[in-house]
Order: C-alpha cells, then sequence, then structure tokens
C-alpha cells in the first residue's frame, strides 16, 4: 500500500485531509508526516504513516481521475462517463443483501455507511489496457461490513451486482455486456485490509463516472474488478461468473490480479503508463501489494488469472 492510514469510527469530515491539500503534494504529505506525530499524543485521531518511497508516489490529478474513465453503462470510450453519467440517481439508493448471511435486508446506503469505520486510503488502480492511476480514497473495509451482515461457514464467495437502468444508464441499451454488471470475490480475498468500498474520493463524495455512490477497490486486481454503483450484494457457496469473464472468459478470467507473467492476447502486461506521464515503468506482481500473495500459496497464477 502506498499509504495506510486507521482511524476512529464515524471520523468527522473535518479530519479527512481537504481536497486543496491532496492536490498540493509537498502540502500532503507534510500533513501526513504532521497528523501521524499529533495522533500519538491525541487518542482517537486519523493516523497514517508513509516512508521515503511511499512519498515519491504521486498522486494522479482529480481532473484525470474523474474525466478518464472505464464505465461501460455510460458509453465505451473513456471521456463517455463524465458526458453522460450526470443521468444517475444516487439519492435515495439501497443495497440488497441476500444469500447465505444472517443478516439479510434492502438497506438504505446511509445505514449501510454510517456504522462502520470510514478510512481515507491511497491505492494504485491498474487497467488491463496498461494504463494505471493514483488516488486518495475514502470509504468503509469491506471486511467490516461483512463481518457485521454475519456470513453462515457456507458462503465461501461474495456475488456484487451493479444497477439495471438503462434509462439512467444509456450504455446498458447496447448489448456490450449482459447486464447487469456482475463481479465477485473469494471471502478470504473480501475480508483482507486491503479491499475496500468506497463512497468518495480526493475529500470529496465519488462523482457518477467514479462509481457513485458506493464501490468496490480491491488494489491489486485489475480495474475491471472493482465493480461500481452497487446495489445487490449476495453470499453465495460457488463461485460466481463475473461479466467480463462470462463476455470473454480467454481474456478476462474471475480472479484478475495483476500479473505481469500473464499477457492479455491482445497486449503485454508487463509495463504500463501513469495517466499524465509519458515514461513507462515495469507492472509490479499484485499491483505492488505483496501482502495478498499468501491468499493465493499453492495456485497457478497463470492458469487462474
Amino acid at each position: 500500500m502506498i499509504i495506510r492510514s486507521s482511524s476512529s469510527r464515524d471520523i468527522p469530515s473535518s479530519e479527512i485531509t481537504p481536497y486543496d491539500i491532496y492536490m498540493d503534494r509537498r502540502r500532503f504529505i507534510g500533513r501526513v508526516a504532521a497528523g501521524a506525530a499529533a495522533a500519538a499524543l491525541v487518542p482517537g485521531t486519523l493516523t497514517a504513516c508513509t516512508d521515503e518511497v511511499e512519498a515519491q508516489e504521486e498522486l494522479t490529478p482529480y481532473e484525470d481521475v474523474t474525466s478518464y474513465n472505464n464505465f461501460y453503462e455510460f458509453g465505451t470510450g473513456k471521456s463517455d462517463p463524465a458526458a453522460n453519467a450526470h443521468t444517475l440517481r444516487t439519492e435515495p439508493w439501497s443495497i440488497e443483501v441476500s444469500g447465505l448471511v444472517k443478516n439479510p435486508a434492502r438497506y438504505a446506503l446511509e445505514d449501510f455507511v454510517k456504522p462502520h469505520t470510514v478510512e481515507d486510503r491511497v491505492y494504485r488502480l491498474r487497467c488491463v489496457e496498461a494504463w494505471s492511476m493514483v488516488i486518495p480514497w475514502r470509504g468503509i473495509p469491506l471486511a467490516d461490513v461483512v463481518r457485521r451482515l454475519e456470513p453462515l461457514p457456507s458462503a465461501k464467495f461474495i456475488r456484487f451486482e451493479t444497477l439495471h437502468d438503462p434509462a439512467q444508464m444509456p450504455g446498458q441499451r447496447a448489448p456490450i455486456l449482459d447486464w447487469p454488471y456482475v463481479e465477485g470475490l473469494r471471502m478470504d480475498e473480501a475480508l483482507h485490509p486491503l479491499a475496500f468500498l468506497a463512497t468518495g474520493l480526493y475529500g470529496r463524495d465519488l462523482p457518477n463516472q467514479n462509481g457513485a455512490p458506493f464501490r468496490l477497490v480491491a488494489p491489486w486486481k485489475y480495474g475491471f474488478k472493482s465493480i461500481k454503483s452497487i446495489v445487490k450484494i449476495e453470499f453465495v457457496e460457488r463461485q460466481p461468473v463475473s461479466s467480463w469473464e462470462k463476455s470473454n472468459p480467454r481474456e478476462y478470467g474471475f480472479y484478475s490480479n495483476v500479473n505481469p507473467n500473464v499477457d492479455h492476447p491482445r497486449w503485454s502486461q508487463a509495463r504500463e503508463r501513469r495517466i499524465g506521464e509519458w515514461r513507462k515503468r515495469d507492472t509490479l506482481m499484485f499491483n505492488g501489494y505483496d501482502e495478498v500473495a499468501p491468499l493465493y500459496a499453492g495456485m497457478d497464477l497463470q492458469k487462474n488469472f
């Protein structure tokens, strides 16, 4: 992880690093260091840690993060979501929880989010098209949500589903995929501390084109695994079939872990370009998040791609 943060429950918005400070990288690093020192003295305040290597990671500018997107529900072009997502209505919003779980229900978004830990985290996001971003997210650890919902022992996977409403999402009028969009995680992946349900970025609520109001962030996986505008969460025993896996299983596997040794059939995954940069850099295994490696011990990661 580039910057790891921990916090008390229900951090007030005044504790979250403001947008203008995020946009000024030098001030941001200074604020993180000062916050960490202050937090050692004041119980319950937001804490963060960084090191020299992490501090060299530049945040992708807000304008790029919100204008260069894959969100096929609003079109296949990178600029289509920003142009078309204004049609999405995010209030009111609810999440249906079902399947092998002790607390199934339809939850209003505010009721679903408020009981959980609110955190700021900075993650790399890697796309199969050999581009990447570094984004400061705001949200809640997926593990907190899972534990509160209390899945049954027979639940081995979590299935997520995006809103299906072609009136709001014009891209769904075309048979690009078998709508609605579906993704899934193995239970141990969902419980890993890196898995995150994002509600905002750069200190602001999620823009529609970035998956408002509620999306998954799994930073060691390719970006299409981070399903957006979630309306259904189902706990299941069998591995769900994800949308891209169903559409083209030769190119998109269920696990979708960033692996520079497994090329996409139409391009190499060994190198990547950060949005806003011209130079390319080596792609890191698991997108650089080595702490997830034990989840896949003994697995053939070329077969289970």
